[in-house]
């Protein structure tokens, strides 16, 4: 058991949330009972997931995807509040971790998803943002062992653009919604680039790159280090704990 304050610091301080500029706030996002024994873990804090922390009497739930975005309507009505009213009705605390949590060295959803492709990391690679939020990675994988080891891993066939004739070595990924950072990555040596999603632009800069772009699923490459994290903290705390995956085809 812990104290849910306690609790929180810890975490803040495990991943350093204090030295990151995001996009949303990162920790305790929504308060509920003090002491905590159950937590669930998951992606994306959807109706779905809350209900399934419920079902096991969860006295947290932790996400990478939270609440109270940048550009977000700040008004509690709809869909938000039918989320933050099953929360609060049954006094369980909600934990959001964005941006720290992509980036940990050895929690984060990034490193998280190069051991499981058996990636070699060697660094980062420079994405004008403090800090770096891509790994740069070497391989003795083809391009194709590599593609196919993606789809058995994270269980969907990943979409692959651009140049697929290649001798591949490095390898850089950015998990989630970076697709835009594919040209920092071809400047940092990539030969092949790996993140969640992709956009309409994303294809034609891979081609006139000549790398690969593979978009594995936003949902897909980011189900890692929350998980991880909830294993690391079940452990350090003596804590029952479930990670959730809420299926998205995203």
């Amino acid at each position: 058991m812990v104290n849910n304050k306690k609790f929180e610091r810890y975490i803040d301080t495990l991943l350093n949330i204090q030295s990151i500029k995001d996009y949303c706030p990162n920790g305790l996002q929504i308060e509920g009972k003090k002491n905590i024994n159950i937590i669930v873990t998951g992606v994306s804090a959807s109706l779905e997931l809350i209900h399934a922390a419920i079902a096991k009497k969860a006295d947290a739930i932790l996400v990478h995807h939270g609440y109270f975005w940048k550009a977000e309507n700040p008004t509690i009505t709809g869909i938000k509040y039918q989320r933050i009213k099953a929360i609060i009705q049954h006094n369980i605390n909600l934990f959001g971790y964005h941006l720290p949590l992509d980036v940990h060295p050895n929690l984060g959803n990034n490193v998280q998803l190069a051991k499981r492709l058996d990636l070699c990391i060697v660094g980062e690679f420079n994405t004008n943002t403090i800090p770096n939020y891509g790994l740069m990675c070497e391989t003795k994988l083809t391009l194709n062992a590599l593609i196919d080891k993606i789809e058995s891993t994270l269980m969907r066939k990943p979409l692959v653009v651009g140049n697929q004739n290649l001798h591949i070595h490095k390898v850089a990924i950015c998990t989630g919604g970076a697709q835009d950072l594919i040209e920092q990555a071809y400047h940092a040596g990539a030969d092949v680039y790996i993140s969640g999603e992709i956009s309409e632009r994303t294809t034609l800069i891979a081609r006139e790159l000549g790398m690969t772009y593979i978009a594995a699923g936003h949902h897909a490459t980011e189900r890692y280090g929350i998980a991880t994290l909830g294993q690391y903290l079940a452990q350090e705390f003596s804590l029952e704990h479930y990670f959730v995956d809420i299926d998205n085809p995203v």
